[in-house]
């Protein structure tokens, strides 16, 4: 482990969500300006390392603290002047910290109480102002053409001891002014200037402190409740009492919420809340317990400080089952009531406004909950049964229908035939939305839903608008930020899409392995290649049986010029079963709703350099052995061919004069049209999003005698002779 002296900067854009919210492309258009004609030419210009770049912020490493104060004055001055024609509310303003302090290096990053101080003091300094600590101050002063205020000693979030802090004067005209200079160990005298200088320190603290300051937005964590209950079955019940206080505390648009898949890292082990709200970047932490006994439950709950670890709230309530959707509600108001917030009157309405009535329909959509979770096929089809009954139980429950929807819509969306057939689950995702969004149109998720279903239908602008609406009606749902960055990516739109999924990343640090596969993807096309990199590896660590994710991690590695690596990811991405991602001509089909065809030449470019077949399998045939178009009509229309498909699994394919066929293998049945384009044999379905499915068709070894054929394409090597 490599450890170094260095000056750290960091910096954010104050208000950044509020201008998002209001103006969001022309909000990233002025930033990029701003990083593009003055934060970067700074930063060169004063010998600065961008460490990263995190949406609306940036750390920077500098070897001179005196550079680093000198290009943080650089980028304020000139900001003055940048914003000028657009209005006062809507200017971009940055808030930069400077410190000078021990860093821990791993790769290209830095981390360490380091860069904490530095983050720490980017928050105390007013909107296009600069804070620095008192280790850069002793090593800066009288170097640097600015001048200093002292604001005394301050506690900074997570750092075991004060921080002596100062504001920097940006005038030029205070250059080399040090009001209330604070003493420093080593000094033994205390003369009339420091006299006078202490008197002018108290006199700038006491204006501070009288100051109004900016709000800070609190933050909190739902650890998951502890089941109490003696039945490891009743999981799920204890479980759902979390997500809907999760969610409640989600509907507020000042609080931040961390994501459930984050929070749920903590189930099952001993925490120390100040650990949890660190890692997890929270002022406060709820937890509780739940016990339920037949028609009774008892839940536990407490809020707490984890900076100061006092108690804010604890409460218990014994009541009937059949009450727990008011003891969510009750649980909310009061925590939110001692978080000091006010909610809106929508906000209130929202957050009172229980699920269902029905307490055996919430039940089993607790339990479709539990088990969608998996991911797993049987546990996704176990989902859909349940919450078919929480629906019939319930008939205006629109949760249960938006859950359904999502469900269905990965079915869809990565081709689990054996719990849905394709055409079942699009038809069913498009349905159970709109039904949801009917009895409800406060939720987000139905929202999320349609957005994917949109876009991969190449309706770009609609699917924007509707994951916008999403993220607008959950501005703490993960899920739609997700929808929002997988939208705006495939529209080409790559910073906003990797705006969104920065968002996404500051709610739920511990994306689940798909949304971090969408992250990757976002990162690959937005340039950032080597975060691609590293977000892949995760999503590979967490789930590394999905092909999928090995692919693209291939894809990125190429681009980063580690060949070896990117074979061998693609080499095992192709190692398992399912043909989807498998091919080049998978990948063409697959991501064929790029809005841009560059966007898909780029992928397919790299995933070629990275060795992925052109064909599932490997598969390759001769062309002189290629059957032309007439041959290929004359073999197969109102044929039946039989044969296998690999890997190695009996299959049959009926195709009619007039084109109408059925394929039929052990793990696939459907129905579909058969046409010859060109010199290639196309099929169309409900599955591969409805889109034609070609490839062409070889002579291939006699089998008893007969002759034999292959036809390849996307999803299939079909070894066949024709029937007579």
């Amino acid at each position: 482990m490599e450890r170094r002296l260095s000056a750290i900067l960091s910096a954010d854009v104050f208000g950044y969500s509020r201008l998002m919210g209001e103006e969001e492309v022309g909000t990233l258009v002025r930033l990029k300006a701003c990083r593009r004609e003055l934060v970067d030419p700074a930063i060169d210009e004063f010998h600065g390392r961008v460490v990263k770049l995190m949406g609306d912020g940036a750390l920077v490493e500098f070897a001179s603290v005196v550079d680093a104060v000198q290009c943080a004055a650089a980028i304020q001055r000139r900001m003055v002047d940048h914003d000028q024609g657009v209005p006062e509310a809507q200017r971009i303003q940055f808030r930069i910290g400077v410190n000078l302090g021990d860093v821990i290096v791993e790769g290209d990053d830095i981390y360490g109480d380091g860069v904490n101080v530095a983050a720490r003091l980017e928050a105390l300094a007013e909107p296009g102002g600069v804070c620095v600590s008192g280790t850069a101050f002793d090593y800066v002063v009288n170097k640097a053409d600015v001048g200093f205020t002292s604001l005394g000693e301050k506690r900074l979030k997570n750092i075991a001891d004060p921080v002596r802090v100062y504001r920097i004067l940006l005038d030029p005209s205070e250059a080399g002014k040090k009001a209330g200079r604070s003493y420093r160990p080593g000094t033994r005298t205390v003369t009339l200037a420091g006299i006078g200088a202490l008197i002018a320190a108290l006199g700038a603290f006491a204006f501070e402190w009288q100051r109004p300051l900016a709000p800070l937005r609190p933050s909190v964590a739902v650890l998951p409740f502890a089941n109490l209950s003696g039945d490891p079955s009743q999981d799920y019940f204890a479980d759902g009492v979390t997500e809907a206080l999760t969610t409640n505390l989600e509907k507020l648009s000042g609080l931040d919420v961390i994501a459930r898949n984050s929070a749920y890292a903590y189930k099952g082990r001993p925490v120390v809340l100040a650990d949890v709200a660190r890692n997890l970047g929270v002022r406060y932490v709820v937890e509780g317990s739940v016990q339920r006994a037949g028609e009774q439950i008892r839940i536990d709950a407490q809020l707490v400080d984890a900076a100061t670890s006092a108690n804010l709230w604890a409460n218990r309530f014994d009541r009937g089952a059949a009450d727990v959707f008011a003891v969510q509600d009750e649980m909310s108001r009061d925590i939110v009531k001692s978080l000091g917030m006010t909610p809106t009157a929508l906000e209130t309405q929202r957050m009172a406004r229980p699920p269902t009535a029905n307490l055996e329909a919430y039940d089993y959509y607790l339990r479709g909950e539990q088990a969608a979770r998996t991911a797993r096929p049987a546990a996704v089809r176990e989902a859909l049964d349940f919450y078919a009954k929480a629906v019939a139980l319930d008939p205006s429950f629109a949760e249960a229908y938006a859950a359904d929807a999502r469900t269905a819509v990965n079915s869809w969306r990565y081709n689990y035939d054996d719990v849905l057939q394709s055409a079942v689950a699009r038809k069913r995702a498009y349905e159970n939305a709109g039904r949801a969004l009917q009895l409800n149109p406060d939720l987000s998720l139905p929202y999320a839903i349609l957005a994917i279903l949109q876009v991969i239908d190449k309706r770009y602008e609609e699917a924007i608008e509707s994951a916008k609406r999403a993220v607008a009606l959950g501005p703490g749902d993960v899920e739609a930020h997700v929808a929002l960055g997988y939208v705006y990516v495939v529209a080409g739109k790559f910073a906003e899409a990797a705006a969104s999924i920065e968002t996404a990343l500051k709610l739920d640090p511990n994306l689940s392995p798909i949304d971090r596969l969408v992250a990757g993807l976002v990162f690959f096309f937005n340039g950032e290649n080597d975060r691609a990199i590293a977000t892949l590896e995760r999503a590979r660590d967490d789930a590394p049986s999905v092909g999928q994710t090995l692919v693209s991690l291939g894809a990125a590695y190429a681009r980063a010029g580690r060949i070896a690596d990117a074979r061998a990811a693609v080499a095992e991405g192709i190692r398992f079963p399912s043909p989807n991602y498998s091919s080049i001509a998978a990948i063409r089909i697959i991501w064929a709703h790029f809005r841009n065809d560059k966007d898909l030449k780029f992928l397919i470019d790299a995933e070629r350099e990275a060795g992925l077949p052109e064909w599932p399998f490997s598969f390759s045939g001769a062309d002189h052995y290629r059957l032309n178009g007439e041959a290929i009509a004359r073999l197969v229309l109102g044929r039946t061919l039989k044969g296998r498909i690999e890997p190695r699994l009996p299959a049959m394919m009926q195709i009619d004069e007039d084109g109408k066929a059925a394929f039929r293998s052990s793990r696939q049945f459907l129905t579909e049209m058969v046409v010859v384009n060109g010199d290639q044999l196309c099929e169309k379905s409900e599955n591969m999003w409805g889109r034609a499915d070609c490839g062409p068709v070889y002579s291939w070894d006699s089998v008893a005698g007969e002759p034999s054929y292959a036809y390849v394409n996307s999803s299939k090597v079909f070894y066949f002779s024709p029937a007579k």
